[in-house]
């Protein structure tokens, strides 16, 4: 059984307590266009030139699924009190199985002596599987959260936004912007603003991600999302910064978060083992 004993006292201790503990108890506008027209290049490729935004968007999370696996690094920022707390995470994500594997850093002082103590996390549909838990977990096992009972949907929980729950969240996108082109990484982008809305968001999603979602849509204090999402030319989604509100309960004041995703090296074969019930860790967890 996980337990949940959740306090707050400031924006930036919510967020390391949220990475740390694992579990936290978190409680159609205008479309404008690039101004280009175009067609297929004679490759075969997939051509987003002359789509709309909001076509665009919400086709990210298929085209992510054509794409196979990728390469993935995130990270999670707030700031509040005036301290800022940075979660940084990378690894590889299967986009077909929704699937990954990552490597949490959390920040210095988040956990104490253990805080540049690295955690694994396994993602998986309607789950979220963590090792170097600490809090009393053994080093040989793991901690298992169903997804679906989270207020955040995991989309804060492990410090790291799914990245299939980042695309499918564009699904829900309203007031879109086109903001120009720009490079990433050496890979021409185009850069849209919006803001999503989770409950649709939700209702659009994937089976496999709509339970967390629909989770998210009900705990969050604001169903609206503000995003920047950047494509490349084939439609693929290379970067996407979502911003997150919530509130602890309702006496605590609202906290926001700013969640940040890039992707590379498509086509990456990434495998990823979920562990046995013989791995799982049981007992009660500590938080402090």
């Amino acid at each position: 059984m996980v337990v949940q004993q959740y306090r707050d006292g400031g924006g930036a201790r919510a967020v390391r307590a949220l990475a740390v503990a694992g579990v936290i108890a978190v409680t159609a506008g205008c479309f404008g266009g690039d101004g280009e027209s175009g067609a297929s290049d004679g490759s075969g490729r997939r051509s987003v030139v002359a789509d709309r935004p909001l076509d665009l968007l919400g086709q990210a999370a298929d085209i992510l699924v054509e794409a196979g696996g990728a390469e993935t690094r995130t990270s999670m920022e707030t700031a509040a009190g005036g301290t800022r707390v940075t979660i940084r995470a990378q690894g590889a994500y299967d986009f077909r199985r929704q699937m990954g594997r990552l490597k949490v850093v959390l920040p210095e002082d988040a956990a104490g002596a253990d805080g540049h103590r690295s955690i694994t996390e396994l993602l998986a549909p309607g789950a979220l599987y963590m090792k170097n838990r600490g809090a009393g977990v053994p080093d040989d096992k793991w901690v298992r959260v169903d997804t679906t009972t989270l207020k955040d949907g995991n989309l804060l929980t492990g410090g790291v936004t799914d990245p299939m729950a980042a695309a499918e969240l564009l699904r829900g996108a309203a007031d879109v912007t086109y903001a120009g082109k720009s490079e990433l990484a050496g890979v021409t982008v185009r850069h849209y603003r919006g803001v999503a809305d989770l409950g649709r968001a939700a209702r659009a999603a994937s089976p496999q991600s709509r339970g967390a979602l629909a989770a998210a849509a009900k705990g969050f204090s604001k169903d609206a999302v503000p995003f920047d999402a950047y494509l490349d030319e084939e439609g693929r989604l290379r970067k996407v910064r979502h911003r997150f509100t919530f509130s602890a309960d309702s006496r605590a004041p609202e906290v926001s978060v700013v969640s940040t995703l890039l992707l590379y090296g498509f086509g990456l074969p990434v495998t990823v083992t979920l562990p046995d019930e013989d791995s799982l860790y049981t007992g009660e967890i500590r938080q402090g």
